[in-house]
């Protein structure tokens, strides 16, 4: 993996597709549930926003949502692009990666409802990304894993070498946009980004995420975050 010196100024860009519905939580689009009187997209970018070697941020999101959240996320200190979301998250990254400027060499893709993420990860993608290609985050399964049968326990799935993915996951800027286009060309869809990468041939290099760095899915993840935020607003403040 290349040290820091490796990292240059700006190249970084994140794409955050945003223009979900949310429908396992009910009610408002989760990305836009407040947090401690802010989105969760905004407090998701934020955790980027900082960062010298991040050059871009480029949400995607309702065509409603685009003025809203440009204006919200203009509070960061950053380049903001908001852009109009697709009916699925792989397009509303394509749509995204579209957005990005020239000198974007390297993107991460950033689920906008994982606002728990540390910067020391942030940077370990990017720079395996840089290194390797592509690269993600991901967590060992810890739970014992059975196949349903009806309202019946079937067999045991071994656990053995499975791991549950996160974000961000990282590219290098030619591979993710080729990935997608090729997919796009081919009507094929997957669920996170580093799948389309390996359905084009490429490796991904695995990095250790953290169970913190879970993704605010239900009504339990919203209540688990409410009451994780006052620690890490205090942990993470300048």
């Amino acid at each position: 993996m290349h040290d820091n010196a490796a990292r240059a100024e700006g190249d970084v860009g994140v794409v955050i597709p945003a223009a979900g519905e949310g429908k396992r939580m009910g009610g408002r689009r989760k990305q836009f549930k407040l947090l401690d009187g802010k989105t969760l997209l905004y407090r998701s970018a934020a955790s980027f926003a900082s960062l010298p070697e991040i050059g871009c941020i480029v949400v995607a999101v309702p065509a409603s949502e685009t003025t809203r959240a440009a204006r919200e996320l203009s509070e960061l200190p950053a380049d903001i692009v908001a852009v109009e979301g697709g009916s699925t998250r792989q397009e509303s990254v394509r749509l995204a990666l579209e957005a990005l400027p020239t000198h974007v060499e390297i993107v991460l893709v950033h689920d906008a409802v994982r606002p728990f993420i540390e910067t020391p990860a942030i940077r370990a993608v990017a720079d395996a990304a840089r290194a390797h290609g592509a690269a993600a985050l991901a967590v060992p399964v810890v739970d014992t894993l059975r196949r349903r049968e009806g309202s019946r326990l079937g067999e045991t799935v071994s656990r053995e070498d499975l791991v549950g993915m996160q974000t961000p996951q990282g590219f290098r800027r030619e591979l993710i946009v080729e990935a997608h286009r090729s997919a796009w060309a081919n009507r094929r869809h997957a669920t996170d980004d580093v799948s389309l990468v390996v359905d084009a041939g490429a490796q991904v290099h695995l990095i250790d995420g953290s169970p913190l760095n879970f993704k605010v899915t239900t009504s339990d993840d919203w209540e688990l975050a409410r009451i994780l935020w006052p620690a890490w607003k205090r942990d993470h403040s300048a």
